[in-house]
């Protein structure tokens, strides 16, 4: 039987490793996307988005390897049943309990790779990509410098430029300033270029005209400029708060300095335990899902019609599971006291994979097959 179980694992991670690259394919496809979509088209280089994409993959991963070994464990026991080899074994002697065994190092082998990920990849990587985003919401070439589209980094403010020279130079400038109460006003330049200078951002303006209406009087009066300098600061989106988040503090920290971490990321302490008990929670669902979905096919038993109904079961079980998860996420946010709710899915998920296994088992008889015995 030990031969067996290795059978049954070698199994196990080959379908693991295929249905976690193709989650990890759609997943991060889908992510790369939407980062292509909001980089490159903020005129960054294609360096940036796969620096971007590379930091959000092991999130990626994390999410979606539960889900690989659900999959996986799934699959692998339908299709032994389906070959009469679980029938086989199961004919020598052998219960599902003891046919779990495989199951279960498959799951502690994920969970391994998942408590890897949940508290030292996915923290540094989260916590970089917030660096990176702080950064590139300061890029004042991001925001505005973007060749023939009318742009309002504010709700009063267009700015328009037609081209941009290697040099630097903005070519035929277009800026409407319409943020003081009762006056416009307009500027116009043949070139201008984009200054920093003791932390404020300027833009210079050259050979241009400034038309100002007033919109009491109605009057407009302009004026040609050689040279004008505009303070461009507020309309360039900082880069948030520097204040660091709970997703990209150490899980030691939060433990151990539980006050001082929710005060430094200025979130409740209940979101803090939240946050660092979650990170081991998750490991643990990735081996109540290996489980659950070898449990759920081991009821059926074998038949030529197939497990389709017990799939189908097993996905229910896992959508019970994550529901139970949800539900204690809000009052332990709010009631730090109520931390070990946290826990409340892994217990749920292996009970429900005992009863299973139990259920599996059949120790009782039906009253039909007694009845017969009997007569």
């Amino acid at each position: 039987m030990a031969r067996f179980d290795r059978y049954m694992l070698s199994r196990f991670l080959v379908l693991f490793g295929f249905f976690a690259l193709v989650l990890v394919s759609v997943y991060w496809v889908n992510r790369a996307v939407m980062l292509f979509d909001r980089l490159i088209g903020d005129g960054h280089s294609a360096g940036i988005f796969l620096e971007f994409t590379a930091l959000s993959l092991p999130n990626v991963i994390r999410l979606v390897l539960p889900m690989a070994a659900f999959a996986a464990t799934t699959y692998v026991t339908n299709r032994l049943t389906s070959d009469s080899e679980m029938a086989v074994v199961q004919a020598t002697g052998y219960s599902p309990w003891r046919l779990a065994r495989p199951a279960f190092v498959f799951g502690l082998m994920v969970m391994a790779m998942m408590l890897v990920l949940s508290h030292v990849l996915v923290p540094a990587s989260l916590g970089q990509l917030r660096e990176r985003e702080g950064e590139i919401a300061e890029s004042v070439s991001a925001q505005l410098l973007r060749e023939g589209q009318f742009l309002h980094p504010s709700a009063d403010v267009t700015f328009y430029i037609r081209d941009i020279t290697a040099d630097g130079e903005l070519t035929d400038v277009f800026l409407s300033d319409r943020r003081q109460e009762g006056r416009n006003v307009t500027y116009t330049a043949d070139s201008a270029y984009v200054l920093r200078e003791d932390g404020a951002t300027n833009l210079v303006m050259l050979n241009g005209l400034a038309q100002t209406l007033d919109l009491d009087t109605e009057r407009l009066s302009t004026t040609t400029f050689s040279d004008l300098t505009y303070d461009i600061s507020g309309l360039v989106a900082s880069g948030g708060s520097q204040r660091p988040r709970t997703y990209a503090m150490s899980t030691w920290n939060m433990l151990t300095r539980t006050e001082e971490m929710a005060e430094l990321a200025d979130d409740p302490v209940g979101e803090v335990l939240e946050e660092a008990h979650g990170r081991f929670q998750q490991p643990l669902l990735a081996l109540v899902a290996a489980l659950i979905g070898y449990a759920a096919l081991m009821v059926g038993g074998y038949s030529r019609f197939g497990l389709g109904r017990q799939i189908v079961f097993a996905i229910f079980l896992l959508v019970v599971v994550k529901l139970t998860e949800s539900l204690v996420t809000t009052p332990v946010r709010a009631n730090a006291m109520l931390w070990p709710l946290i826990y409340l899915p892994t217990l749920v998920g292996l009970g429900i994979t005992a009863a299973l296994l139990h259920v599996a088992s059949r120790p009782f008889r039906p009253a039909r097959a007694s009845s017969e015995a009997a007569a």
